[in-house]
């Protein structure tokens, strides 16, 4: 069955990593491994070709090699997004017909910088609606990378003129008044609510959900997590999925670390026996001697704790 994104969305909408071996080429195998594992941690959606994909780094070809394998995988298990970003319209335009040929459930793409203004990055989507009629789209609110911010006001503006925008993935940084800014103004102005899931590796995940954000679209490399602190919340239990965060925060601060945070992800999905390599495509970062050594002890010191019985996860 082909979901289709809606503004209800709720939950963790991992994003995957692109699986690659030591010579760079595409691991197909650990790729259907590392879409299986995120199955099994009970993700309620899985996003493709995002930044910490290395899309940048993918042929055309290769992206809509990936698209088609992953989503013949999870075979309608869970609804698939598939970042389409790209400066040029055509090329944008025929990835995301590609990922929805295939069953994606929308599409996530970033404001383009050359946009320069909040105008013309409305002026940017509702050209991108037009050319995708019924395609929803996720917006990538990313401006550390994309060097393009926007106010609460001006994604609301968004929101009324573009219909077909129904969630905002928000990673603006720092970002915890905008996002209670964005819930405010599309009060104010009776406008849609749209889904909001949360970025920045889930650094500051308790503290979105209570602002208001209906999960997490970000990657980490221990994905059980962030599904059980999403479902403590929404079940009440703030205090609970605080305590559970709180046991991962170590690792999870040291994977966030820009321009280094993948090399530490992989080679724990390595670690775990998802990926055969850790490799990152060129030019990417890897982890020296006391880089492995500094991810042993915050692994070894976080499963102590967990064996320990500080909090334990509930089955999925």
């Amino acid at each position: 069955m082909a979901h289709r994104l809606t503004e209800d969305a709720r939950g963790v909408y991992i994003i995957s990593a692109t699986p690659f071996g030591d010579d760079g080429a595409v691991d197909r195998t650990s790729l259907d491994r590392l879409t299986d594992f995120y199955l099994e941690s009970g993700v309620d959606g899985i996003t493709i070709l995002g930044v910490m994909g290395e899309a940048p780094k993918l042929t055309t070809d290769e992206s809509a090699e990936i698209i088609a394998q992953v989503l013949g995988r999870v075979d309608g298990r869970v609804p698939v997004v598939v970042g389409v970003s790209n400066p040029g319209l055509d090329n944008l335009v025929n990835l995301a017909h590609v990922a929805m040929d295939h069953g994606a459930a929308g599409v996530m793409v970033a404001p383009s910088a050359a946009a320069k203004t909040e105008t013309n990055v409305i002026a940017q989507f509702a050209a991108i609606a037009e050319r995708l009629p019924d395609v929803p789209l996720v917006y990538q609110d990313f401006p550390l990378t994309t060097q393009m911010p926007i106010s609460a006001a001006a994604f609301t503006s968004l929101v009324e003129t573009v219909p077909s925008v129904v969630m905002l993935k928000h990673e603006d940084w720092p970002g915890l008044p905008k996002l209670t800014a964005v819930r405010a103004a599309a009060e104010a102005r009776g406008a849609r609510r749209v889904s909001i899931l949360v970025g920045n590796g889930g650094l500051y995940l308790p503290q979105e959900l209570a602002r208001g954000a209906d999960g997490a679209m970000t990657g980490f490399a221990y994905p059980e997590m962030l599904v059980e602190v999403v479902r403590r919340h929404h079940a009440g239990d703030r205090d609970g999925a605080e305590d559970l965060f709180d046991l991962y925060l170590p690792v999870l601060r040291h994977e966030q670390q820009p321009g280094f945070g993948l090399a530490v992800r992989k080679e724990i999905l390595r670690r775990r026996g998802v990926l055969a390599s850790a490799a990152t495509r060129a030019p990417g970062p890897s982890l020296d001697r006391t880089g492995h050594e500094e991810l042993t002890r915050l692994i070894d010191r976080l499963e102590r704790r967990l064996d320990a019985g500080g909090v334990a996860i509930a089955a999925q």
